[in-house]
């Protein structure tokens, strides 16, 4: 393949531009080298390789880049477009429907388009032409089926996905009945669980086990700062801007659930601990996203599931162990505990935490054991 050379200097302009390490591109053009000497069983290759060397995660991001310099040079044709099924031909305008006309957010889309391609493919095995024969008995079928598959959560996200995608086949006239009502309901108690929270010395032992002398270490501390003195959530976190901080007014621009913003104060020890992710962490990228990828390239989080893993791993590193749940929520129901305890009250609680409703700030009543002991009666015939 005497083109190669060429595509080489190619794609390492390409990997220097987005900043990607010296190990990363020479790991990208080892593997390149590794295809070029084998075009003679090319469509096998990973799976050549997989079998005889030990797996590479880079190799397929290097072949994607190879074949991304290939087509700029015009010496193969571009990319064959990828053929939907008809199920995610109808997800698709689903989820086309939900974003336009109803406003959701993309991360509520997108578990829409899953929680529905899941169902149709399960429900109507023949797309489109299937809608006549949904009956109640094989929607409620299906909800028995796998209202266990998780927790009580799921099983409610699950319905309301379910229910939302029948209301709009019969409104777009795909269904003739209207089918949404005959979905079962799965009961949870409200305000029957408890929240599980740190008490003040763990969040603080969490926050020390940061090395502040690394990059990453900086980049997790400001993060679990905010987690824990500011209670946001973990997907309001991923989506901080530089441009949401106003150092001079010293407040913050959250971007929280349903698009609703909200501008909070900024702490003087949080604002320091971003101040010296900035400095000393933050990696150089065009990016405006607050907290961005250590490793090339240097772009924002996909979504809050990789701070919820930064505060997984910083809980593991201080040893914090026997919770029910280990994320970035057992700071805010930590946070809001606290303060609970502290004397604050659930106006003042509910406004910190943006709760829409007095009950999601009520069910912290449980925790505070003083003052439901104030509450309790007398046992029948004294103290046993």
């Amino acid at each position: 393949m005497t083109e190669i050379s060429p595509l080489r200097r190619r794609m390492i302009d390409d990997m220097t531009i987005r900043n990607l390490s010296p190990a990363t591109q020479r790991s990208s053009l080892h593997a390149v080298t590794k295809f070029s000497r084998y075009l003679g069983d090319r469509y096998r290759f990973l799976e050549h390789r997989f079998k005889h060397w030990s797996p590479d995660t880079g190799d397929r991001s290097a072949l994607r880049r190879l074949l991304s310099a290939l087509r700029e040079e015009g010496l193969i044709p571009a990319a064959l477009p990828v053929e939907r099924t008809e199920h995610e031909q109808i997800v698709d305008v689903f989820a086309a429907y939900l974003s336009n006309e109803r406003g959701l957010a993309a991360s509520t889309v997108r578990s829409h388009k899953l929680l529905s391609h899941r169902f149709l493919r399960e429900v109507c095995p023949a797309g489109a032409d299937g809608f006549a024969a949904l009956t109640p008995e094989s929607i409620i079928g299906y909800v028995e089926r796998h209202a266990l598959d998780g927790s009580a959560d799921s099983g409610k996200a699950m319905c309301v996905v379910v229910r939302a995608f029948l209301r709009y086949l019969h409104l777009k006239g795909f269904i003739s009945t209207a089918l949404a009502d005959c979905v079962p309901s799965i009961r949870r108690w409200r305000l029957a669980g408890l929240p599980t929270f740190l008490p003040p010395e763990k969040v603080q032992k969490v926050l020390d086990a940061c090395d502040r002398t690394t990059a990453m270490g900086h980049r997790d501390y400001a993060v679990l700062m905010i987690l824990a003195k500011l209670g946001l959530r973990a997907s309001e976190v991923a989506t901080l801007n530089l441009d949401d901080i106003d150092w001079q007014a010293g407040t913050i621009l959250v971007h929280g659930k349903g698009r609703r913003q909200a501008i909070m104060p900024l702490r003087h020890d949080v604002g320091t601990a971003i101040v010296a992710y900035i400095r000393h962490g933050r990696p150089a990228s065009a990016c405006r996203r607050l907290f961005l990828r250590t490793l090339a390239p240097h772009v924002g989080f996909a979504s809050g599931c990789a701070i919820t893993m930064i505060a997984k791993q910083a809980l593991e590193r201080a040893g914090v162990d026997g919770y029910a749940h280990h994320g970035a929520h057992l700071f805010r129901h930590s946070l809001a505990t606290d303060l609970l305890r502290s004397g604050a009250s659930f106006a003042e609680i509910g406004q910190l935490l943006r709760h829409r409703s007095i009950d999601s700030t009520r069910i912290y009543a449980k925790l505070d054991i003083d003052k439901l002991r104030e509450l309790s009666l007398p046992w029948p015939g004294g103290v046993q």
